[in-house]
Formats: structure tokens, C-alpha cells, sequence
């Protein structure tokens, strides 16, 4: 699958959950690019920019070539563990909308789509939570305190993943 085609579905799922739940699905930073909006760490692996925990995502997809990825073996359930049944629900809604995009077809909709994504004229730009959950009709006292939620969740993952 085109990288840019996976990342924009990745990103989809991971705002599908944060308008359902209030919840990400990956825990990563969202940010705007010059093709849309992105999930920024794991742009970075997809990239080969940085190498994830040893069964991480080096173990499970292919080294980028030609802009395309794929799998390095089938995947089983039980290798899906870390992912609740709501997350794999997303996961399956947002492939029934939009796997059938092609890899141009689907920034485009994300630029027309996620009011959230700002063009950062070729660099890139941290897209707030605060702004997403506004975005996604969420109050802004909630959209607060959610992204709030968030924030502290991501910090409390880094703390655990230099132990």
C-alpha cells in the first residue's frame, strides 16, 4: 500500500476514535503537512527516520520502497493485542470508507475533510487536540479537558518508555 494512502487512513482511524471515545488509537502527535494531516512518530517510522522497540514496527512492515509498504507476514488476531475491540471496529469503518481511494484521493479528502489540517506552506505544524475535539463538535470545555486527558497520557508513555 502507498505510505501516503496508509498514514492518511491511519490518521482517519485515529480521529474516527477521538470523536467516538475521546481516546487515540496511537497515542501520537497529530500534525499538519503539506499532504494533509499525519500521526508525526509514526510518519517517522514508516520514513525509517527512527527504529521502533525491537517487535515493533521494523518486525511487521516492510522497509519503504517506491512509497509503498506492506506486511512482512500475515498477521493474527492474538498479535493484535494491544488493541481493544472499539479500536479494531474503527479500524474496519475507516477502511469500509475510504480503502478504496487512491493514494491521491485520499489527501484530498483530508484537506477538504479535517478542518483541523492548516497548510504549513512546505514544513509542518502541531495540530492541538484542544482545536480536533473543537473541530469534531466537542464543547470547548470538554475539547479542554479531554485534550488535557490526552496530554497527560502521552507523557505518562514516555516516562514508561525509558524504563
Amino acid at each position: 500500500m502507498s505510505h501516503l494512502k496508509l498514514m492518511k487512513l491511519l490518521y482517519l482511524a485515529d480521529r474516527e476514535s477521538l470523536r467516538l471515545y475521546g481516546l487515540s488509537i496511537s497515542g501520537d502527535c497529530l500534525v499538519s503537512m503539506p499532504h494533509g494531516p499525519v500521526l508525526s512518530m509514526t510518519l517517522n517510522l514508516m520514513d525509517g527516520d527512527i527504529e521502533s522497540r525491537p517487535d515493533g514496527w521494523e518486525s511487521l512492515i516492510s522497509t519503504k520502497e517506491n512509497h509503498e509498504l506492506a506486511l512482512k507476514t500475515e498477521l493474527q488476531a492474538d498479535t493484535l493485542d494491544e488493541l481493544s475491540k472499539a479500536d479494531t471496529d474503527v479500524l474496519e469503518t475507516i477502511w469500509q470508507q475510504f480503502g478504496k481511494l487512491s493514494r491521491w484521493q485520499i489527501p484530498d479528502y483530508t484537506h477538504q475533510h479535517c478542518p483541523e489540517w492548516e497548510d504549513p506552506r512546505g514544513s509542518s505544524n502541531l495540530i492541538r487536540y484542544e482545536k480536533l475535539f473543537q473541530t469534531l463538535g466537542r464543547p470547548a470545555d470538554e475539547a479542554q479537558r479531554l485534550a488535557e486527558q490526552i496530554t497527560e497520557q502521552q507523557h505518562i508513555n514516555r516516562l514508561f518508555a525509558t524504563l
